[in-house]
């Protein structure tokens, strides 16, 4: 039995799944997951040194994965509305326990885990976009992640309730959302066709070309970078 720190880690997670559904993702489930795989507690302090919101972060973690590596291999549609759809379900559809996602939404809407689960949801909308060959480097960067962040929250929160047969519903959910948002995008193109709004928020256009998508250089405390127009 292999004993890397992600050979555990995996471990620990797929014996928690059994008990997420009964005891939600909490230290008796992380307890009762160490004794199922027969892991000391001193390694599960260790590789999940936050607890149970580790855990549930890393199943959050595996679905991501899961998505983007059938991303690389489906054959997407055409147009990219419809890409980003099928990049969302795909993402739904990684989920193998519909409790395991709902005991999680209950961990993450508790106020000292927000933050994790806001950071959790941006990651996914990341991962599609990154996925999909985004080239953004400016403020587009940042509003692409937020919206779809906003999509896919809104469409997993739909699909937990969602009883429909092979959940049609959420789909027809999920497009209505999309085409949403794409008649957003319609509204920013035509105010920057138009000569007279196009003036109106110069300044404003000036000071969102100015940030930048983060870079690939050491992370700082601050999201992303601001670039001074030498002009």
């Amino acid at each position: 039995m292999e004993n890397t720190p992600n050979d555990v880690k995996d471990r620990l997670l797929d014996a928690a799944l059994l008990h997420v559904p009964f005891d939600g993702w909490s230290e008796t489930t992380l307890k009762a997951a160490a004794v199922d795989a027969d892991v000391d507690m001193a390694m599960v302090r260790a590789v999940y040194p936050r607890g149970a919101v580790d855990l549930a972060r890393a199943y959050h973690a595996r679905g991501d994965d899961i998505m983007v590596a059938r991303l690389g291999s489906d054959d997407l549609p055409d147009r990219f509305r419809d890409k980003i759809a099928a990049a969302v379900r795909f993402r739904i559809e990684a989920v193998t326990d519909k409790e395991a996602v709902r005991r999680g939404t209950t961990l993450f809407a508790l106020p000292m885990y927000a933050g994790d689960g806001a950071k959790a949801i941006w990651g996914t909308a990341d991962k599609i976009w990154t996925a999909l060959g985004d080239t953004s480097d400016d403020v587009n960067w940042y509003t692409k992640r937020a919206t779809l962040s906003g999509v896919y929250s809104a469409t997993v929160l739909y699909w937990l309730g969602d009883d429909s047969t092979d959940n049609q519903a959420t789909w027809a959910f999920l497009d209505r959302r999309i085409d949403d948002v794409m008649q957003i995008e319609k509204v920013k193109a035509q105010v920057r066709d138009s000569k007279f709004l196009s003036t109106l928020f110069a300044g404003p256009n000036w000071v969102l070309d100015q940030v930048k998508a983060p870079s690939a250089s050491p992370h700082t405390d601050m999201p992303g970078s601001w670039s001074a127009s030498r002009d």
